[in-house]
């Protein structure tokens, strides 16, 4: 981690919803002093830094977690170089077993100053508003499976099933849901659990609504509806990859962004030895999530048509040209692993990977287009 040279404080702060720890370490290799909590308010930790020093001398840290983002808004408009870093990345002590919030403040101030911890990226405003309306899109579909679960082992219990080939969930097999008649409790049961799957589906359409409207008025809409020339990556998908990544220059390589996502693969290397296994997994699951899902939809063959040839409309040469080549190399990859035995899911996430090196040309070739605008405007 790159540090200013003025920087002569170290503070680690262990926040949580009401109180934050406070641990500074001084420049130099002393223990760090702990000095005690403080209220959670912007109006404490503003004398809080006021009392340490001026903004220049001070580099302050604290987990990322279910607080947010605000603290480092706060410190950062008041001139004090904040970073936010990654709970798992810590590096911890063999057999350490005693955690307090004095401990931990104490040891991420010492961290901070060795230089050893792992910053993440803090989203802006728009972004952080454009994740939470993704992410909460991700839990009502998590909310709609597990509605669904309850209600086909209801119909389960009671040897209910549809006739014929009836593909679920499609509004055939919701109109035979509509006709079942049950009578005493169990008609209730049906009719809640019903309810409880249409109120779930408006939660999620009004979601995706907001979701369009985003990915047409914000900053981040022209990447939005490039990567929507990528086979399977359509509105939602498309402002899940730029929500939970942001900026997708921050990467200098798309082997970056795959390490990020946790699609790349683990390894374990001693001497001549050498043993590469499943996926690391150590990375951003909500990304992994939607690209491994888009990545099913290059097991069929290089194609241009119907909706896709749609979402194309408008967009550069540069970017149709690089949904092509994808288009071309992930179907082979994906045919060949298949052909030497591979199941589907594995060849999915070995897709997914090199699909996000694609994911990341288009972006990046967009976002260098957007700057030169800027420049010229």
């Amino acid at each position: 981690m790159e540090r200013t040279t003025r920087v002569t404080k170290f503070v680690g702060l262990d926040v949580s919803k009401r109180t934050i720890a406070v641990a500074v370490a001084d420049d130099g290799r002393e223990h760090a002093r702990y000095l005690g909590g403080v209220e959670n308010t912007p109006e404490k930790v503003r004398h809080l830094m006021h009392h340490l020093g001026p903004a220049e001398s001070l580099l302050v840290c604290y987990e990322a977690g279910p607080t947010g983002y605000g603290l480092y808004r706060q410190l950062t408009k008041m001139g004090i170089t904040c970073v936010v870093v990654a709970p798992t990345l810590i590096p911890q002590r063999a057999g350490d077993r005693v955690k307090t919030d004095r401990r931990d403040a104490v040891r991420l101030a010492e961290l901070l100053r060795a230089g050893e911890l792992t910053p993440v990226w803090v989203p802006g405003v728009e972004d952080e508003a454009l994740r939470d309306l993704v992410r909460a899109r991700e839990d009502a579909k998590m909310d709609q499976l597990r509605a669904r679960h309850r209600l086909s082992k209801f119909l389960l219990r009671h040897d209910l099933h549809p006739p014929g080939k009836m593909r679920p969930w499609s509004g055939v097999h919701r109109a035979w849901l509509d006709r079942l008649d049950l009578k005493g409790p169990a008609g209730v049961v049906l009719a809640e659990y019903l309810h409880t799957l249409d109120e779930i589906g408006a939660r999620i359409t009004r979601l995706e609504q907001a979701i369009h409207e985003a990915a047409q008025t914000s900053s981040r809409a022209p990447v939005i509806q490039a990567l929507q020339a990528l086979r399977g990556v359509k509105e939602v998908t498309a402002a899940t990859l730029v929500a939970e990544v942001g900026e997708f220059s921050r990467f200098r390589h798309p082997r970056q962004l795959m390490a990020y996502s946790g699609l790349v693969p683990r390894e374990h290397s001693t001497g001549e030895g050498r043993w590469r296994g499943g996926i690391t997994k150590a990375g951003n699951a909500h990304l992994r999530r939607v690209v491994v899902e888009a990545a099913w939809a290059y097991r069929h063959r290089p194609a241009l048509k119907g909706d896709l040839r749609r979402r194309q409309e408008g967009q550069s040469a540069a970017v149709t040209d690089i949904a092509w080549r994808a288009q071309v190399r992930l179907h082979r990859k994906y045919m060949r692993l298949v052909m030497r035995g591979k199941g589907g899911g594995v060849a999915a996430a070995a897709v997914a990977r090199e699909l996000l090196g694609f994911v990341w040309a288009v972006a990046t070739e967009v976002e260098a287009h957007q700057r030169q605008e800027h420049r010229v405007a």
